[in-house]
């Protein structure tokens, strides 16, 4: 097994906000995320939620803008949040170094087309090798998992739970891009990574995923409705629609007045944590 390298620690809350690195496997390169371990965790396995950024992140901007800590703290639940892509010297980037493709928007994907397919296997990642290393490393309980996410990683949690029937006791977002193959990020992403085959596609689209989902995991979604990607990228409205169509329990929350930032995160992180403590007791 990997091991990891400590490259911060900091005590907060009464337990520890840590950042690690690790050689990856299936990404082909040294990958950096973060985990916060409660108070508790000193003397028990704690179980772990797994937040997943957006667009242009890396594994610090939820660590140090959402204030998820204190929550995470008094629930007694670690938080483990990954990179965003692949990174490094021989990683190939968006030839015009746009911010919505390549480094820092990895969309949660396994590449088929090159040059991406070497470096670019962030669902294998997130789903198989970061799990092996951080139940390596930590003092967490890996039979209790959730996961939550923003943007693009409200993508990703949304279609790696549905993905994985079993293996998470919740889910939930904010802001979330409901529906890629419908919207210019996703058409923009997937086609790079996984070519023109709309089946690949669908794969990786929440929407379709929930039209044939087995398992019925209740789903939990903030989005402000002053967001500046409401309408072009986001589209709430085809995820209320498609859960509707499968009865798939689903509590959207549209919160007036706040936009697509970290401000909104922090306003509502309190209330997805205790969400998915309460998944996570037993």
């Amino acid at each position: 097994m990997t091991s990891v390298e400590i490259k911060s620690r900091n005590v907060c809350f009464g337990g520890e906000q840590i950042q690690f690195s690790h050689a990856s496997d299936d990404c082909n390169c040294e990958m950096t995320a973060s985990i916060f371990l409660p108070p508790l965790a000193t003397h028990a396995k704690v179980p772990v939620l797994w937040w997943l950024s957006g667009l242009t992140c890396t594994d610090q901007n939820f660590v140090t803008k959402a204030g998820a800590q204190r929550y995470a703290a008094e629930h007694g639940v670690a938080i483990v949040t990954p990179d965003t892509s692949p990174r490094g010297d021989g990683v190939p980037d968006d030839p015009e170094a746009a911010y919505d493709f390549g480094l820092g928007a990895g969309f949660y994907v396994n590449a088929t087309q090159q040059p991406w397919a070497k470096n670019y296997n962030m669902y294998d990642y997130i789903t198989r090798e970061l799990p092996q290393v951080v139940a390596a490393g930590f003092n967490v309980d890996m039979g209790r998992q959730a996961i939550s996410g923003h943007s693009m990683g409200g993508h990703g949690a949304l279609t790696i739970a549905l993905k994985n029937p079993g293996k998470f006791r919740s889910v939930s977002a904010f802001s979330p891009i409901v529906s890629p193959m419908n919207c210019p990020w996703g058409h923009k992403a997937l086609g790079g990574y996984l070519g023109d085959d709309k089946e690949a596609w669908a794969a990786h689209d929440a929407c379709a995923l929930i039209a044939q989902a087995d398992e019925k995991l209740p789903i939990l979604i903030d989005q402000g409705d002053a967001d500046d990607f409401l309408e072009s990228q986001l589209k709430p409205r085809l995820i209320e629609v498609a859960c509707a169509q499968a009865d798939h329990p689903l509590t959207l929350r549209m919160q007036p007045g706040y936009d697509h930032s970290y401000y909104f995160i922090a306003s509502f992180i309190g209330d997805h944590v205790a969400w998915h403590a309460q998944a996570l007791a037993h």
